[in-house]
């Protein structure tokens, strides 16, 4: 198979091998099958249309939508046109949506919904859109509305009269032509648009693909959202070698989904992990004293075993044998609600915790976790099946270099570092000095060359001691307890470090329930139940429990218990559910304020 150039050479390469299932989405409560020609003549087609509005080769195009066969094919087409696209997150409100329309210059977009469309109704004048294309059949009313099939059918009658168009487009299109404009969501500040072209996105498929053994055979799961980077680049992946992809139908339906399409591959990332374990652990206590022994035996079995297979060693008989056991009673049940046929996962878009990382092997259900960010397209780093080291993110994969500079931070190098920053020279230079790409993270590579993250540039608290503390550590320790959702550690130009704790609340109130305490329904007397003397007890516990390891001035002194988790709607997390510390303190900063008083 010849080394792809540019996107569209995925999307050519698709009829090598064409396949009734390329796609598979749920329609009234139906799994249907659209086939590789399908896809290919819908993107043709949508390229045809773009090309008749008078989109230019560069000109950008906007795409807002949830997960869907649309969302891909709408994304090709954009490519065959030699256009870029802008993916815009659809959680995002209509405030941002229209900033990241009006910034790109965009001047078509397409949208999923109607409601979405909403979100640029209100500012199509200040924007400069001329057509917004809806997918879904009901069209709202509006000139410059067009819906999808309509769309599709302009296209393919103008193709069938002059196929020459297209393929003169597809033909001009050149590696280093720009693919995208992906605007990051970021934890601090005002988002960015990453330029992105067609050579930074293939050189990693090519590289990731090197170095995973996926297949034509693979079947995948898309739930993460396709509007960043780490999901897009996974779906070219899956497109290059032509494998069957099948879009889950929400976030919450991901379980449901993962029974009825068994995947062999899946994209997460350590938020789905952490709730996993947290369901697990729930299920197991609830169980008979005999149930949760035998848990018990099974994970210690796998635990050994794990040990050594971690390491490249064939474990010993007895070892091997128990752990055999432990997998029929226990373990190949919990791999059956995930499906029974997942081969690995490849986690990304934040740190996965080493003991999460434990936890799962010793189910024989295997993490690829890596790292990078959308400005590196997205691979820097990655464990691989035959290499892999937990607590790490990998070795640095072909083509690219790491080097770490004299304060820690990461730098980069390769063919899938960005082409800068949409609008922003000055930041652009700032990022990219001499060539070398400044990550922002802090880190090491180890004597075998695994690269490790140890943390944020910017989210380092320095206390008022002059000690320098890294948060993430800390959370993801904090976040190990069954009875916390989630942690933002607190303490710049403090004096000790506190903790904004969000508590698990079925395994609170499960607690609650076997020591005699009331506890309120969702939604009801909340702050005065998580204010009790006794929850108050039991979290400051599980936080010196979970935190022992760490040096004094980097444990939590003190903490408030949320009566919520952060979300994306509220804008405290990005879609990839990283928490945006910045807007986080400024929310609770009455509260945090008070923990230091």
């Amino acid at each position: 198979m010849a080394r792809a150039e540019t996107l569209v050479d995925l999307l050519d390469g698709l009829l090598d091998a064409p396949r009734p299932d390329l796609l598979r989405v749920k329609r009234q409560g139906r799994w249907q099958n659209i086939s590789t020609a399908e896809f290919v003549a819908g993107a043709r087609a949508l390229a045809r249309f773009l090309i008749d509005r008078g989109v230019a080769p560069g000109d950008r195009v906007a795409l807002l939508s949830e997960n869907r066969p649309e969302w891909s094919q709408t994304d090709f087409g954009i490519l065959a046109a030699g256009a870029v696209g802008v993916p815009i997150y659809a959680t995002l409100l209509g405030e941002q949506v229209s900033f990241i329309v009006r910034d790109s210059g965009a001047r078509i977009a397409f949208v999923s919904t109607p409601a979405q469309y909403e979100k640029l109704r209100m500012g199509l004048e200040q924007t400069g859109l001329e057509t917004v294309v809806v997918f879904d059949p009901a069209k709202p009313p509006g000139a410059w509305v067009v819906s999808l099939e309509e769309a599709l059918a302009a296209g393919r009658a103008a193709d069938r009269a002059q196929p020459s168009v297209v393929d003169a487009r597809k033909k001009a299109v050149r590696p280093d032509n720009l693919a995208t404009v992906i605007y990051t969501s970021g934890t601090t500040g005002e988002p960015k648009g990453v330029m992105l072209t067609h050579r930074n996105f293939t050189s990693n498929v090519e590289s990731v693909l090197g170095l995973i053994p996926m297949a034509r055979t693979d079947v995948g799961l898309s739930f993460l959202p396709l509007s960043h980077v780490f999901e897009r680049t996974v779906e070219y992946c899956y497109f290059r070698l032509g494998c069957c992809l099948a879009y889950a139908e929400s976030i919450e339906a991901v379980r449901e989904n993962l029974l009825e399409i068994r995947p062999t591959v899946c994209a997460a990332v350590p938020r789905l992990f952490e709730k996993t374990r947290t369901r697990i652990l729930d299920t197991v206590r609830e169980g008979s004293s005999f149930r949760r022994a035998l848990f018990g035996w099974a994970l210690g079995a796998g635990r050994r075993k794990s040990g050594y297979t971690l390491e490249g060693k064939r474990p010993p008989l007895l070892t091997g044998l128990r752990a055999a056991v432990a997998d029929r009673l226990v373990f190949s049940k919990i791999r059956g609600r995930l499906g029974g046929r997942l081969r690995f996962f490849i986690s990304g878009g934040a740190p996965l915790a080493r003991d999460l990382g434990e936890f799962f092997e010793c189910f024989g259900v295997t993490i690829l976790e890596g790292y990078g960010l959308t400005e590196t397209s997205p691979v820097i780093a990655l464990n691989t099946p035959d290499h892999r080291k937990l607590g790490t993110v990998g070795r640095v994969i072909p083509e690219v270099e790491v080097k770490i500079a004299e304060d820690g931070e990461i730098l980069a190098r390769g063919p899938n570092i960005m082409k800068g920053y949409w609008n922003k020279p000055e930041a652009t230079v700032q990022a990219l000095e001499e060539g070398w790409f400044h990550t922002g993270d802090i880190g090491f590579l180890d004597a075998e060359g695994y690269l490790l993250i140890t943390d944020r540039k910017k989210d380092l608290l320095v206390t008022s001691a002059g000690k320098n503390v890294a948060p993430q550590p800390i959370e993801n320790a904090l976040k190990s307890s069954r009875f916390i959702a989630n942690a933002v550690c607190i303490g710049d130009r403090r004096n000790f470090i506190a903790a904004l704790i969000v508590p698990e609340m079925d395994a609170l109130r499960s607690w609650a329930r076997e020591k005699g305490i009331a506890a309120p329904a969702p939604g009801e007397g909340l702050r005065a139940f998580l204010d009790r003397a006794e929850l108050q007890s039991l979290i400051g516990r599980e936080i010196e429990r979970t935190t022992e390891r760490f040096a004094p001035y980097e444990r939590v002194k003190r903490f408030h218990l949320l009566e919520r988790d952060f979300s994306i709607d509220d804008g405290e997390m990005t879609p990839t559910l990283k928490v945006k510390r910045r807007v986080v303190l400024s929310r609770y900063a009455a509260a945090i304020d008070r923990l230091y008083a």
